[in-house]
C-alpha cells in the first residue's frame, strides 16, 4: 500500500459561478414541439411505433417521457425498468427546476447541431443528451446524501454511453454534448451555462491533490474534440480551445488557445464560441 497522504488542493475560489441562470424555457412548449413530431413520424416508420408510443405518445410531460427513455437505456438485473421509472420520475418532481435544464439541453442540441432539427431526436437517440440528463439525476442525489445511489447512475452510465461524469461535479444548462464518447467529468470541475462540448473532453485532475482540483469552464466556452483540460485552471468566458488541445493554465475570457500545452493563437470572433460551433482558431488575431 502507498504511504503517501493526499495533499490539499488549493480553496475554493471561484465566485458568481452562473449554472441555470439565464432566461427561462417553455417546457411545455418543447414537450408540444417533440409530441407533434412523434405524430408525424409514426404514420410513415411502423418500425418505430413501438418506441414512439411507449416514450411519447402514451405520456403526459416531457419528465415523463424522459424517465421512460432513460429507464429504458439504463435498467439491468441490478434495477429494472419498473424500479427505475418511479425513480427518475420521483427525482424531477421533487426537483422542477430539473427539468428546465433538461429542457433547455434540447433546445441547445436544436439550435447548434445542423444534424438536429427536432427535439424529439435526442431525446430519442442522442447518447450525449442521455448521458448529461442522467448526470443530472445522479448530482440531485448526490446533494440529498444519497451518494451511493448517485454513483450507481454514475457508473451505469459510463458503461451504457462511455461518458463518465461524477455526480458531484457542476454543470450548467443549455450544454451540448456533441458525440459525448469518452467525455470524462472530474468531481469538482464546474461547467457554467450555455457550454458545448465535443467527445473525448476530459476535465481531469492532476497528481493526488484532494480540494478543489478539477477544471472550471465559464459559459460561452467551446471544447474541441479531445481537448484535455486538467488541474484547478480556469477557462474564461466565450474561451475557444482547439481540437486535442492539453489545457494546463488560466485561458482569458474570449481567447482561443491550441496545441500541447495550448498556448494564446488568437481572440474568439464569436462572443460565445459554443453558440457558432465554429472551430476556427482564427490566428489572425493572435496577441
Amino acid at each position: 500500500m502507498e504511504s503517501e497522504q493526499h495533499t490539499e488542493g488549493k480553496p475554493e475560489s471561484v465566485k458568481d459561478v452562473r449554472i441555470c441562470q439565464s432566461r427561462a424555457v417553455d417546457v411545455d412548449g418543447v414537450w408540444q414541439m417533440i409530441r407533434e413530431r412523434a405524430e408525424a413520424i409514426v404514420e410513415d416508420e411502423h418500425g418505430l411505433r413501438v418506441l414512439l408510443e411507449d416514450v411519447i405518445l402514451s405520456r403526459n410531460s416531457l419528465s415523463e417521457a424522459l424517465s421512460v427513455r432513460l429507464s429504458r437505456k439504463l435498467s439491468r438485473e441490478d434495477m429494472t425498468r419498473e424500479e427505475l421509472m418511479p425513480l427518475l420520475g420521483g427525482i424531477m418532481e421533487d426537483e422542477p427546476s430539473l427539468i428546465e435544464g433538461v429542457a433547455r439541453d434540447l433546445c441547445a442540441i436544436v439550435g447548434r447541431d445542423p444534424a438536429c432539427d427536432s427535439p424529439l431526436q435526442p431525446l430519442l437517440f442522442f447518447k450525449g443528451f442521455h448521458a448529461i440528463s442522467t448526470y443530472r439525476m445522479s448530482h440531485h442525489l448526490w446533494d440529498a446524501g444519497r451518494k451511493e445511489l448517485a454513483m450507481y447512475f454514475q457508473s451505469i452510465a459510463s458503461e451504457v454511453y462511455g461518458v463518465d461524469i461524477h455526480p458531484a461535479a457542476r454543470i450548467g444548462c443549455g450544454i451540448m454534448l456533441d458525440h459525448a464518447t469518452s467525455f470524462v467529468v472530474g468531481e469538482t470541475a464546474i461547467i457554467e451555462d450555455n457550454v458545448s462540448i465535443l467527445h473525448e473532453v476530459t476535465l481531469g485532475g492532476t497528481g493526488k491533490e484532494t480540494g478543489d482540483r478539477h477544471p472550471v469552464v465559464r459559459s460561452g466556452v467551446l471544447l474541441g474534440a479531445g481537448v484535455k483540460v486538467l488541474g484547478r485552471v480556469e477557462l474564461g468566458e466565450g474561451a475557444k480551445v482547439g481540437a486535442g488541445s492539453v489545457v494546463l493554465d488560466d485561458v482569458a475570457p474570449h481567447t482561443t488557445v491550441a496545441g500541447v500545452p495550448a498556448e494564446v493563437v488568437g481572440v474568439s470572433r464569436e462572443g460565445a464560441p459554443a453558440l457558432e460551433m465554429d472551430q476556427h482558431l482564427d490566428c489572425r488575431g493572435h496577441i
